[in-house]
């Protein structure tokens, strides 16, 4: 629902004229004809913009009575919108960045004395996608970035969120990072996905060297096809896990066993009589530690889960044994 209320008095405000007193049409002097108030939300707070608004007096020019809006306002927020640009690019980092849902970005906002709602998260999130495929379609910002390195080593790879949804290609420059192109497709044929490559190479400026890819074939024959003269070589990480099936298979195992051996952590809890008993405090925190590391998959196969499951455990279990040592130690002295 729309909010029912104004919002709060500001906590700062500016007045923004116009750079330009003449205008751009016809070059006659425009007149100072009225104010616009204009409250915008920011992360610092509440800002209230006084806009002195300009028009051309002139009946014979084609901008005769048009609003000429002062420069700067564009520097604060979009047009028609509440919210300023720098809580539009915190909504961005926070969902793209941190990879945090649209209740996490409003409580984070909130936290921050921000006065917005979860559907205003989900609008500012389409904002921000808006902006950054406007910057991405910028041909002239990739092309003076590339132009320093002289060369292109492209990278493509699609992501499908769900099963039956369109998968989302995207075309990057490994020398710089930059996303050269990204574009939702409903299909994975080699002829569509070599149309997205001929795009990238006639808008680029600079030679493409080389492709790096997975092994899908569709991949392969669209490279082949839009870019037949580039080397192209299959993602090291693709070789590496392709290498590693075996032993994936034997670490996911070994997991397994490892899990099977410390099952039975929540009766252990409940049998714990007093909770802000120091013994029974500790008790619950070693509790917690095993239920952790269970729970921490790892990512192969760089980082083999069951190896660190293993590790883990090993580390609790010496802290264990040291606890029990003392402990004994400390009764036979008061023996």
């Amino acid at each position: 629902m729309a909010r029912t209320k104004g919002r709060s008095a500001a906590d700062q405000s500016k007045v923004l004229q116009t750079l330009c007193v003449d205008c751009p049409q016809c070059q006659r002097r425009m007149w100072a004809d009225y104010d616009n108030d204009r409250k915008v939300v920011s992360l610092e707070g509440l800002l209230h913009l006084t806009l002195k608004i300009r028009r051309c007096p002139n009946p014979e020019c084609s901008r005769y009575h048009v609003p000429y809006r002062p420069e700067a306002e564009g520097r604060y927020a979009l047009p028609h919108q509440e919210f300023g640009l720098d809580v539009i690019a915190q909504v961005g980092a926070l969902r793209y960045a941190e990879h945090r849902s649209v209740p996490e970005i409003h409580r984070h906002l909130t936290m921050r004395g921000v006065e917005i709602s979860e559907r205003s998260v989900t609008n500012l999130l389409d904002r921000y996608d808006e902006l950054l495929a406007v910057t991405l379609a910028d041909g002239n910002r990739l092309n003076r970035l590339l132009e320093t390195q002289g060369r292109v080593i492209l990278a493509i790879d699609g992501m499908q969120p769900d099963v039956g949804h369109e998968v989302l290609w995207v075309l990057r420059d490994c020398v710089s990072g930059e996303v050269l192109l990204a574009r939702s497709l409903l299909s994975s044929r080699a002829q569509d996905l070599a149309e997205l490559m001929a795009v990238v190479r006639d808008q680029l400026k600079v030679p493409i060297v080389g492709v790096i890819s997975d092994g899908q074939c569709s991949i392969r024959n669209a490279v082949a096809t839009a870019l037949p003269e580039v080397p192209h070589q299959l993602c090291q990480f693709h070789y590496l896990r392709e290498a590693a099936k075996p032993i994936y298979e034997a670490d996911r195992h070994a997991k397994k066993q490892l899990k099977k051996d410390v099952r039975g952590i929540r009766p252990i809890e409940r049998s714990v009589e007093d909770p802000a008993d120091s013994e029974s405090e500790v008790t619950l925190q070693y509790c917690s530690a095993v239920r952790s590391v269970i729970t921490d998959d790892g990512r192969a196969p760089l980082d083999a889960p069951g190896l660190k499951l293993h590790e883990r455990l090993t580390m609790i279990s010496a802290s264990l044994d040291r606890v029990a040592k003392k402990r004994g130690s400390r009764n036979r002295s008061s023996d």
